[in-house]
């Protein structure tokens, strides 16, 4: 038995982006180290050392350790991280919605993809024993907003786990449906860090709802649109322009202008904001929260 850290690294350019390579796709990985003095600085380390990146928001997020979950004979726990960076230039960075492509529904088709998903998980849940059909349908409609039901961007873990369980991701799929599973919801990848990115992206949508953890990703200085573009990115869903910039300026403890002017916008000169310093000092207590979309 041996345990290895693994790191979900997400940066925001026009799209949330996640380091990762090879073939299958997998995330930066590697064995952990007993000269460590915690498992928070092994993985900064960690990260920068494979990677280049300086990590800011670092959380953990799980420990995998289900024996056979990986190909070899012992037993692997995986203890997973999140970690926030600015955009760079580096490669190795893909975009998070290649990963789960029914995730992002500022896309028509990633709506379409989910209607598609949905009659599939239909089909899926007709095929259960008697006493499951109903807690099957439920749980499907629940996860994936049919009828009435809103779309919640935060459970995406739980909706990647019901397409694992359905054979509607290539993880999960037989060989027989493995290549026609793939051109309807991406390519598999190593092990189980499709779950781990699905685990993370769950997690910062929530996070998102109550702590502003979105300075990670921002440049120094930033217009109240670019902002605004980057929320909609990681939650998966437009928002109002005037609500999300009332909010905003209403939450004077968040976000402060500056005297600078972005001329580069394509229409009309916007003035640029930055965080206030506190957020920054204060990054684990500050109460302020950034509008997300409501369920609808």
């Amino acid at each position: 038995m041996h345990a290895e850290l693994v790191a979900l690294v997400i940066s925001v350019r026009d799209e949330p982006m996640v380091l990762a390579s090879g073939s299958p796709i997998r995330l930066p990985a590697g064995p952990l180290r007993s000269d460590q003095p915690s498992l928070q600085n092994g993985v900064r380390d960690f990260a920068k050392e494979q990677t280049g990146q300086q990590l800011g928001h670092v959380e953990q997020l799980y420990t995998f350790a289900d024996l056979g979950r990986t190909h070899e004979a012992s037993r692997t726990i995986s203890i997973s991280y999140l970690g926030l960076t600015r955009p760079s230039d580096d490669s190795g960075w893909l975009p998070l919605y290649t990963l789960l492509p029914w995730e992002d529904h500022r896309d028509p088709a990633a709506s379409a993809l989910a209607q598609t998903l949905r009659r599939r998980l239909s089909e899926w849940a007709q095929q259960a024993p008697r006493g499951e059909k109903s807690a099957r349908t439920a749980r499907a409609d629940h996860l994936f907003g049919a009828g009435s039901q809103p779309w919640r961007p935060e459970l995406a873990l739980q909706r990647y786990e019901l397409l694992w369980e359905a054979g509607l991701v290539a993880e999960s799929a037989s060989a027989e449906t493995c290549s026609e599973v793939e051109s309807l919801t991406g390519e598999a990848m190593d092990v189980d860090h499709r779950r781990i990115v699905a685990t993370g992206l769950s997690r910062l949508r929530t996070t998102l709802q109550y702590r502003p953890v979105v300075f990670e990703l921002m440049p120094p200085m930033f217009t109240l649109g670019h902002l605004q573009a980057v929320v909609e990115s990681l939650a998966g869903q437009p928002m109002h322009k005037q609500n999300f910039r009332r909010v905003v300026e209403q939450q004077h403890q968040l976000v402060e202008p500056t005297d600078e002017i972005d001329h580069s916008t394509g229409g009309r000169p916007a003035r640029l904001y930055r965080f206030r310093r506190e957020v920054f000092s204060e990054r684990q207590q500050v109460g302020t929260k950034l509008p997300l979309p409501r369920p609808r």
